[in-house]
C-alpha cells in the first residue's frame, strides 16, 4: 500500500489535534474531489513498518487526541489489507484516543455486506474505528457549513454503538470522540 501524506498535527479531520494518514488509491473518483492525486494506488510513498512506527511515536503525546484515516479510500481492498493489522496495533497502543475514518463507501450497503473487499478485513478495521464519515462527496450537495464532511449526503457515524445495535448511531457535536 502507498500513502499520499501524513499530517502530523491536523485539526481539520476530527476533533482536537490529530495525526492523519492519507492513503493512496480510490475507485470512487468523486467529481471535484479535494484530493484527486490520491486516486492513483501508486501515488506517494510505500507504507512500511518504519512509517507505522513514526505514526505511533508521533501520537504518544497527551495533546494528540486521535488518529484519522482518509485518502484515497482506506476501504479499497488493497489498502484495507495493510491497514487492518496497523489499526489493531495502533488501537492496542492508544485505547483512549479517538480513531476516525473517511470513506466514499456506504457503511451498510458496501462495508457491512462484504461488497467492498474481504468482510473479515473490513470488520477488523471497523472494530478499531470510533467514528466513520461515509458516502461519496457529491458536488451538488456541497455545503461549507458542514463540520467534518463536504456534502450533505455524507454521514458521521459512531461505529461501535452502530455495530452493537445493528442500527446507524449518528455522531453529534457533544460526542467526546
Amino acid at each position: 500500500m502507498n500513502y499520499a501524506t501524513i499530517k502530523w498535527r491536523d485539526v481539520s479531520n476530527g476533533p482536537g489535534v490529530r495525526v492523519s494518514l492519507y492513503v493512496s488509491g480510490c475507485r470512487n473518483r468523486c467529481k471535484n474531489c479535494f484530493n484527486p492525486e490520491t486516486w492513483d494506488f501508486n501515488y506517494g510513498n510505500l507504507f512500511t513498518r518504519e512509517v507505522e512506527d513514526s505514526i505511533i511515536k508521533s501520537m504518544d503525546f497527551d495533546y494528540i487526541k486521535g488518529f484519522t484515516l482518509l485518502g484515497g479510500d482506506p476501504f479499497e481492498p488493497e489498502n484495507a489489507e495493510a491497514l487492518a493489522p496497523f489499526l489493531e496495533r495502533l488501537r492496542k497502543k492508544f485505547p483512549k484516543k479517538s480513531f476516525w475514518c473517511f470513506t466514499g463507501y456506504d457503511y451498510e450497503a458496501d462495508l457491512l455486506t462484504g461488497k467492498k473487499g474481504d468482510i473479515d478485513t473490513v470488520m477488523r478495521i471497523l472494530k478499531c474505528i470510533d467514528v466513520l464519515v461515509d458516502g461519496k462527496f457529491v458536488e451538488e450537495l456541497k455545503d461549507l457549513n458542514l463540520r467534518f464532511r463536504g456534502s450533505s449526503n455524507q454521514r458521521i457515524i459512531l461505529v461501535q454503538p452502530s455495530l452493537e445495535s445493528d442500527e446507524v448511531v449518528p455522531w453529534d457535536e457533544n460526542s467526546e470522540l
